[in-house]
């Protein structure tokens, strides 16, 4: 054996430890370096399929005036770079596509659980990838990234995790929609403990999700000083209805929120959580749900709302089937086009006339393969 020669597994330990090398001291320049070698190791491990297509301009082609876009990227799930790196090269991957638009989004909406178990580490690593995005990044937090400290690392690295802004012509609100009832302080949980309670979403343990009373007064309150024909978007992690009660994907107070939204001509709300293309209108507003760049979760047994068409089921050896990112045109009447940016497969468009006929109109294209 030549003295020169290296084992596969040594070179991807090679490849890997330059990766976080670079990751440690991201910039604009440094991005372009890491998602070289990001993609050159998952390109000899398989896991990238290549894709291109042009983004379809919906709003134009609707013939409606399209006041602005904005990206998003969301769920990414990340852990400690000891403990794993694949979801570091999918979060690479998608801010590589939202840097890649032309013309370039106003803002890039974060979806929330940037971290697995909220650990510092995590959230850190997350805010230097983040550094590198194009445009301005809009944050709002996931329980993953809330339960271990309750928040305190995120407060340090990105602010409230409840605000608003105005944008154009349209009133922006950010929740924080994964407060839980105190289960921990009687069962003398750890943080820990009580993290990976809230991480495991489906067990008897927790509370569902809930805006909570002093998030919905300062929304009152919030919204008091927005003219009613003014567009509303709000971003919430969790979906802000009630899908499927045993995954807790639902929020609780979710009917008392829709109640504050209620008296406003054009509402949208677009949540993260779900992790899968979902479609709901309720009254006055239209709901999205985002992709996320960690996995696909399959559809509830029940509750999926009617307006919903599924997206293929995911191919389980293909490591990004079922995962993306996308873009969302807002329109001058303030409803929204939906563009779900799908990883190695074509992009699937939610238009908001669709919404607007209660699926009577434009109506995306049907699975060809049954969804979970």
């Amino acid at each position: 054996m030549g003295k020169g020669y290296k084992s596969i597994e040594t070179k991807y330990y090679e490849e890997r430890a330059a990766f976080f090398d670079e990751l440690g001291k991201l910039d604009r320049r440094a991005f372009l370096r890491v998602a070289g070698i990001s993609a050159g190791i998952a390109a000899g491990m398989g896991l990238v399929t290549p894709q291109s297509f042009q983004l379809v301009r919906v709003a134009e082609a609707q013939g409606s005036k399209q006041r602005f876009s904005f990206a998003y990227i969301s769920d990414t799930h990340l852990y400690k770079k000891e403990l794993n790196d694949r979801f570091v090269r999918s979060i690479l991957r998608a801010v590589d596509d939202v840097n890649a638009l032309d013309p370039q989004p106003d803002f890039v909406l974060f979806g929330g659980d940037l971290a697995q178990l909220g650990q510092a580490e995590e959230l850190k690593l997350g805010a230097e990838i983040l550094k590198a995005v194009k445009a301005p990044v809009k944050m709002m937090v996931g329980e993953h990234d809330w339960f271990l400290d309750m928040g305190e690392k995120w407060r340090e690295l990105f602010g409230a995790p409840t605000y608003s802004f105005d944008h154009k012509g349209v009133h922006f609100v950010v929740l924080n929609s994964i407060l839980e009832k105190d289960f921990w302080t009687e069962r003398g949980y750890t943080p820990m403990e009580r993290m990976k309670v809230v991480a495991g979403l489906d067990n008897a343990i927790q509370s569902r999700f809930e805006v909570g009373a002093e998030q919905r007064k300062w929304l009152e309150q919030d919204l008091a000083k927005v003219d009613k024909k003014t567009p509303v978007i709000v971003f919430s992690h969790s979906p802000l209805y009630k899908y499927y009660r045993p995954w807790n994907f639902w929020t609780d107070d979710a009917d008392e929120v829709q109640a504050l939204l209620r008296p406003f001509q054009q509402v949208t709300v677009i949540h993260g959580h779900t992790h899968q293309v979902l479609t709901n209108r309720i009254g006055n507003i239209d709901f999205h749900g985002m992709l996320s760049t960690a996995w696909p979760w399959p559809y509830a047994p029940e509750g999926l709302p009617s307006l919903t068409v599924q997206m293929n089921r995911p191919d389980p050896f293909s490591n990004f089937d079922g995962m993306g990112n996308g873009r969302i045109d807002v329109l001058e009447a303030g409803a929204v086009d939906k563009l779900y940016r799908l990883w190695d497969r074509a992009p699937m468009n939610v238009r908001a006339s669709y919404l607007a006929s209660n699926g009577k109109k434009d109506a995306p294209p049907r699975p060809k393969l049954p969804s979970y």
